[in-house]
């Protein structure tokens, strides 16, 4: 295998290593990205890990685990951990320090050497698809100092921390994991919101950034971000100082290979300053082979230096580690009630004694994935609404749980109509609210098990 393979991170299908990975590894690939189809418990990620390394001991071993609604660890039962939002409105750095060194600490006793977090994104509009409740805030300065809190927790562990998405992706109203979204931003606008977490994370000491699949025709009318030399070169690296790894986001994304494919979105982004390329979820040997190739005919023809190549594969292995799967670490149990605190409650609410609870089913981002959450994560028992159903007749008060719910207009129509009919439903938003909250009586900023069990708690007055 040749030089170029020291600048891949593929992921694959099922809970085993397939042997064309583990053949590969040992021939050079920097490593593996994991996903949470790839962990059915920690038990069998720390074999997992295990096999990896026994092909090659100092390979990347990257998760997309964020602490919060976005897990791979907890992809099975839900996150144990608050998530950014409401680490965000507690604003609490000490805390959130802790979670992110939580979350190493579970990383490093199962081998993984790298997560692709935290979310550094400033989330500035409600109706963003993909960003939401995975963001601290909307504040620029509130972002920045919990994001370095994040980044000091979690790398105290060994674990490398990976900021993302570069420059910017929460200002944007389109997910790019299914198209290309425009942020029509000044390079000095960028300067005075989204780029300032990104700073705060660089003097923590991050040791990776995660580009963002986005346009910036400011910027770089012609390329996106992940593509831009403008981007990586003369912004990170320049004027923002960072010397580590640039870790791509996953390229089998619409916002990066949609048009391209993904051998020559991988050429172009290595060209432009990328060290990581974060090939997708169940690439294949043949996706792999492909990816290989065109890097090695690219070097061959003179469109890509054989020098940025190697220096690629330089900063890319200071991703790897010498961490070893060391016992068990005990499923942390956060406090409650200081979540509690993060919740935005509409003034009047009332809350009946009995209840009945029915999620709303709007789907996760694809970033999210479909992870339990909320309240059935919790253990509450539940109905589950779609569009187009109605609740069914109960005792109690109709509790309805959802996520984002002003995005959605069938949710939207739904508790019009319960609430022209007579019917007064409590409506709880799980994620991101829209700015006029009526679709949020309660707002709790976050959806992972743990959140869950903190709105339990909350509506039955059981909080220790």
């Amino acid at each position: 295998m040749t030089g170029s393979a020291g600048v891949l991170l593929p992921g694959f299908a099922g809970e085993a290593a397939p042997g064309w990975l583990l053949d590969r590894l040992r021939s050079g690939l920097a490593g593996v990205c994991l996903f949470g189809g790839n962990i059915s418990s920690l038990e069998q990620l720390r074999r997992l890990t295990g096999e990896l390394r026994a092909a090659r001991a100092d390979a990347v071993i990257a998760i997309d685990e964020e602490g919060g609604d976005v897990t791979r660890l907890w992809a099975r039962t839900g996150s144990p951990y608050p998530g950014n939002a409401v680490l965000g409105r507690l604003d609490d750095p000490a805390l959130t320090e802790e979670v992110g060194r939580s979350v190493g600490e579970q990383l490093a006793a199962l081998g993984v050497t790298l997560t692709l977090a935290p979310d550094a994104d400033v989330n500035s509009t409600a109706e963003n698809p993909v960003i939401g409740v995975r963001s601290f805030g909307a504040d620029p300065g509130l972002v920045a100092r919990h994001t370095a809190a994040w980044v000091r927790g979690l790398q105290s562990t060994g674990v490398a921390a990976c900021a993302k998405h570069f420059p910017g992706h929460g200002g944007t109203t389109e997910d790019s994991h299914l198209a290309l979204p425009v942020v029509d931003r000044t390079l000095d606008e960028l300067r005075d919101r989204e780029l300032i977490p990104f700073r705060a994370a660089i003097d923590a000491g991050v040791r990776s950034v995660m580009t963002s699949h986005l346009l910036l025709p400011l910027l770089d009318p012609a390329r996106p971000a992940t593509f831009s030399p403008r981007v990586l070169g003369a912004l990170l690296r320049d004027e923002l100082g960072f010397d580590g790894a640039v870790v791509t986001d996953a390229l089998d994304m619409a916002g990066a290979s949609g048009e391209l494919g993904i051998p020559a979105a991988a050429v172009r982004a290595l060209g432009a300053g990328a060290d990581l390329l974060c090939l997708g979820s169940a690439t294949t040997a043949t996706q792999v082979d492909a990816t290989l190739a065109a890097l090695d005919a690219a070097q061959q023809d003179g469109s890509l230096a054989q020098a940025r190549t190697a220096d690629a594969a330089r900063r890319a292995a200071t991703l790897t580690g010498s961490l070893l799967p060391q016992g068990t670490v005990p499923e942390p149990d956060y406090d409650l009630v200081r979540t509690m605190r993060a919740f935005e409650v509409r003034p009047g609410v009332r809350v009946e004694a009995v209840r009945r609870y029915a999620t709303l089913e709007t789907g996760a981002s694809i970033a999210v994935g479909e992870s339990p959450w909320g309240v059935a994560a919790a253990g509450a028992t539940v109905s589950a609404l779609r569009d187009g159903d109605a609740p069914a007749a109960g005792d109690g008060q109709l509790v309805l749980v959802g996520r984002d719910n002003h995005r959605h207009a069938w949710v939207r129509d739904l508790v019009d109509r319960l609430r022209a009919g007579g019917a007064s439903p409590l409506v709880i938003d799980m994620g991101w609210p829209g700015d006029d909250r009526r679709y949020a009586d309660i707002a709790t900023f976050g959806a992972s098990r743990h959140v869950g069990r903190a709105l339990l708690a909350w509506l039955e007055g059981t909080a220790p």
